[in-house]
């Protein structure tokens, strides 16, 4: 029974961590959340805190995962809204947490070393999006909303790689708004109306 409430006790302080990893780099941005402030923050040295993780990059790999758990929950009781307008909410959203928006870029960027911790997470989260995207696609060719020609997986790849794409330029320029230019995208192949482009 120890044991168990050691292991209960453990997830639970993982939990803390990232739940409290998220809040510091959203509000001091990345470069402000070293493995010695989240550290403090959750009252651990820094020893204490990678006990919990086999390194700094799979620390920050798990903060990311539960960013995107925390993203679906937030988002998907929307059960009646457009999947690809609530894509767009969370792209506004992303626009309030600069530092979470440069962890996802970097660690993106570093995963293509398919060693690094980041690259399965990735890697899975490409195929979720995929089969999201592609569903929603397959959906609207039955319907008639989309063309019949619309390749499923290309459009998934596409708007995926656009959304990287766009917060990477953010980053360097932060007058870009994300949203709107995915959404004149959307606009552009026939994924959204031009009557509903206007509000999300």
């Amino acid at each position: 029974m120890a044991q168990r409430g050691s292991y209960a006790k453990g997830i639970a302080k993982r939990e803390e961590i990232l739940t409290t990893a998220l809040d510091v780099i959203a509000r001091e941005g990345y470069r402000g959340a070293s493995v010695k402030e989240l550290a403090e923050a959750v009252g651990l040295s820094q020893a204490g805190l990678l006990h919990y993780f086999d390194s700094k990059d799979e620390l920050f790999t798990a903060i990311l995962r539960k960013r995107d758990e925390l993203d679906l929950e937030t988002y998907r009781t929307e059960s009646d809204v457009d999947p690809l307008r609530i894509f767009l909410r969370v792209m506004r959203h992303n626009a309030d947490v600069p530092g979470l928006v440069e962890l996802y870029t970097r660690l993106n960027a570093e995963a293509s070393d398919h060693d690094h911790p980041a690259h399965q997470f990735f890697a899975e989260r490409r195929a979720t999006m995929t089969e999201l995207f592609g569903g929603l696609v397959a959906d609207g060719k039955r319907t008639g909303r989309y063309p019949a020609d619309l390749d499923t997986a290309s459009f998934a790849l596409v708007l995926t790689a656009a959304a990287d794409g766009l917060q990477t330029l953010w980053l360097q320029d932060p007058t870009i708004d994300m949203a709107s230019e995915l959404e004149r995208l959307l606009v552009s192949l026939g994924a959204l109306s031009p009557e509903r482009s206007t509000t999300a």
